[in-house]
């Protein structure tokens, strides 16, 4: 009888941790940067916060489309993606930075074309307006005194976009995409050259963030999601070969080969987002603002005050 009564406490406090547990799903891509993640998923590490996370592969031009049908309630994305969807009534708040790209995002040309100049009336491959590589395009091009006005842009996702050049596709002389497919590029430079990249051009920066009724009602959650990122940046470097293992698997790549796309980047930790919002989050906010009206992408520019929740850094 103590046994059996023994046995039914257990059941029933699993049940209570099990209950305890809150439900969030995050819209994410194949992006080297959002591998940590996927490490704080398949590690346990959002488990052992109390989370229960489904990581939902969503094209980048569709995710605030998930967003505002509820299908996910948070996401990660560049920092300028959350001023476009906001701008377009998809109401969402950044809560921790995940990664600043340090040239694992780039331009691809054809080997005719010597500068990003060199471009106008040539037609590029990037993903849809209001995505990052699109953003990167013109970025690339204002700095260089051009605007997407003066190409003609072919919608084509990044991993197409970097076959498309690796194939010699006709028609398309230069490519925007990022690692991990910027690395097979890198390994083909008869395909093509890399002109550019975030090394050149800072400004590729993600971060997670959720809906605003989705942080009011759970922000344990939300300080958890964040403090289970930072555990899998630490099980990295306590772990770095079974951690590599782990992220390389989502992405159809060996260990080696991982860690060699994540040397492009730079995850944020606690510290590093802490100085991040401090001044830098909301400088280039506006400037990411005003070039996505220059550019047509946005209409109107949001409450720029309202992207981005500090509390959960800490």
């Amino acid at each position: 009888m103590k046994s059996f009564l023994t046995s039914i406490v257990i059941l029933w406090t699993m049940g209570v941790a099990q209950a305890q547990d809150v439900k969030v799903a995050i819209g994410i891509s194949g992006w080297t940067g959002f591998a940590p993640l996927t490490l704080a998923k398949e590690a346990g590490l959002f488990k052992k916060h109390g989370l229960d996370v489904s990581l939902k592969k969503i094209p980048q031009k569709d995710r605030h489309l998930a967003i505002a049908s509820g299908d996910i309630q948070c996401a990660a994305t560049t920092v300028e993606t959350w001023v476009v969807w906001n701008a377009n009534g998809v109401a969402t708040t950044q809560i921790f930075q995940l990664d600043k790209s340090y040239g694992a995002d780039g331009m691809v040309v054809k080997p005719t074309i010597t500068k990003i100049a060199d471009l106008k009336g040539k037609t590029v491959a990037a993903s849809a307006p209001g995505t990052a590589p699109y953003f990167t395009l013109a970025w690339m091009l204002k700095k260089n005194g051009l605007s997407v006005k003066d190409v003609k842009v072919v919608n084509l996702e990044p991993q197409a976009a970097a076959n498309a050049m690796i194939a010699g596709t006709d028609g398309i002389d230069a490519a925007m995409t990022y690692e991990p497919y910027l690395g097979a590029v890198r390994a083909k430079p008869e395909a093509g050259k890399i002109i550019a990249t975030t090394l050149d051009y800072p400004m590729v920066m993600d971060t997670v963030g959720c809906t605003p009724k989705f942080l009011a009602d759970n922000p344990k959650a939300a300080k958890a999601l964040a403090d289970g990122y930072f555990d899998a940046l630490a099980m990295i470097k306590a772990e770095p070969k079974k951690s590599f293992e782990i992220m390389g698997a989502d992405v159809k790549q060996s260990a080696e080969a991982f860690e060699a796309s994540q040397k492009y980047l730079r995850w944020q930790d606690r510290e590093a987002n802490q100085k991040f919002f401090a001044g830098e989050h909301a400088a280039f906010s506006k400037e990411a603002a005003d070039l996505l009206l220059e550019s047509g992408i946005i209409k109107q520019v949001p409450d720029l005050s309202k992207l981005a929740d500090t509390r959960f850094v800490k």
